[in-house]
């Protein structure tokens, strides 16, 4: 059974499968795919998640992935789990941190050294 599990919202089928292999080889980890705020929030009221990653737009409906990080940032029960920005622009990098999240990365950066820093550090195993 993996040691931990992360939650990856709104990303198209061909990004869930490059950022779940990136993932599932370089940590050991299950990963939960959902794709709108309600069914996001469900998972996460029935299943421990140790890190959350939102795309910016997500692929269901192209809203904006921060709403997303908004209401979880807002529910007690929730506001502890780490949430990444899955984003090649920095600003809206910057935005998310500034609202609470970790830096996270694009997906343009998942081979790279700093990526799977970052993941370890969010997950608690750096």
């Amino acid at each position: 059974m993996p040691s931990k599990t992360v939650m990856s919202i709104g990303q198209c089928r061909p990004d869930n499968a490059a950022i779940t292999h990136f993932l599932t080889s370089n940590f050991d980890v299950e990963v939960l795919a959902t794709n709108l705020a309600d069914d996001s929030l469900a998972a996460l009221q029935s299943n421990a998640v140790d890190l959350i990653l939102i795309n910016r737009k997500l692929d269901a409906d192209y809203s904006d992935g921060m709403e997303i990080m908004k209401l979880i940032r807002s529910n007690p029960q929730m506001e502890q789990i780490p949430v990444m920005l899955v984003s090649n622009f920095p600003e809206s990098q910057e935005q998310a941190v500034a609202a609470g999240a970790t830096y996270g990365f694009g997906k343009a950066e998942l081979s790279s050294p700093e990526t799977v820093q970052r993941v370890l550090d969010a997950l608690g195993l750096g």
